[in-house]
């Protein structure tokens, strides 16, 4: 079945370019010049990927991808945003809202299809397999895809992004093994993702907001300085 790409970008040049060269690669192309008008009818096209132009009139690339993030939809699309801005902050700031991954214009056109390839790759090659993972706070159904957190005996069901779940399964799997940030993007984004390793902690930190009982000082995932992250959960 071909993926659905919706195209959010304010120069037609590029939005034109962009979906004729994607078609010709047999995806599904939608395209749209504003955020506002994107965001109206995102339901109605439930994309598996976005590419989403960060400098949009209006409402631009961060406020469109917030408002996505945080809207309840049937798919949780990848998110790749396209920018003429090189500079760190930008990128930074575009990661921080939960954009996948990011490509700087003028990018080449062969390296704009091989990151949309890897990203919608990454449904395929999740290796967690299909069981059921519990901790003392969690629980983890990889096969029905739900994860649970247990406190003082009453049981809240978590709504979590697939990426933030992924991440969760990942920990919960196997709680006190350390993770470095690339092995972390290996085992959910995959050998070949094109992005910043920073994504890493962009997704952390939101499943931290999701699961933590105090930010300041993280009980579950734990940050190992110079390393990545550890999952700990012990019975209290």
């Amino acid at each position: 079945m071909s993926k659905t790409i919706l195209i959010v970008e304010d120069e037609v040049e590029i939005a034109r370019f962009v979906q004729q060269l994607l078609e010709k690669e047999g995806f599904t192309c939608i395209h749209y010049r504003d955020g506002t008008q994107a965001l109206r009818f995102f339901p109605e096209h439930q994309p598996d990927l976005v590419i989403l132009d960060l400098g949009l009139p209006g409402m631009d690339g961060l406020e469109f991808c917030t408002r996505i993030r945080k809207q309840a939809n049937a798919k949780d699309p990848y998110i790749l945003m396209l920018t003429a801005r090189g500079e760190e902050i930008d990128r930074v700031i575009g990661l921080s809202t939960g954009a996948d991954d990011y490509l700087v214009k003028p990018f080449s056109p062969i390296e704009l299809v091989a990151r949309v390839r890897a990203l919608l790759r990454r449904s395929l090659r999740q290796e967690v397999p299909s069981q059921v993972y519990q901790t003392p706070h969690f629980t983890v159904d990889v096969d029905r895809h739900i994860a649970q957190k247990t406190d003082q005996g009453a049981i809240e069901e978590l709504d979590l992004t697939t990426l933030e779940f992924d991440l969760l399964a990942t920990f919960v799997s196997t709680p006190g093994r350390v993770w470095s940030r690339t092995h972390l993007v290996e085992k959910i984004w995959g050998e070949d993702f094109f992005g910043d390793e920073r994504v890493v902690d962009t997704h952390v930190a939101r499943l931290r907001k999701k699961i933590e009982p105090n930010l300041a000082h993280p009980c579950f995932i734990k940050t190992v300085t110079g390393i990545g992250y550890k999952f700990e959960d012990e019975e209290t």
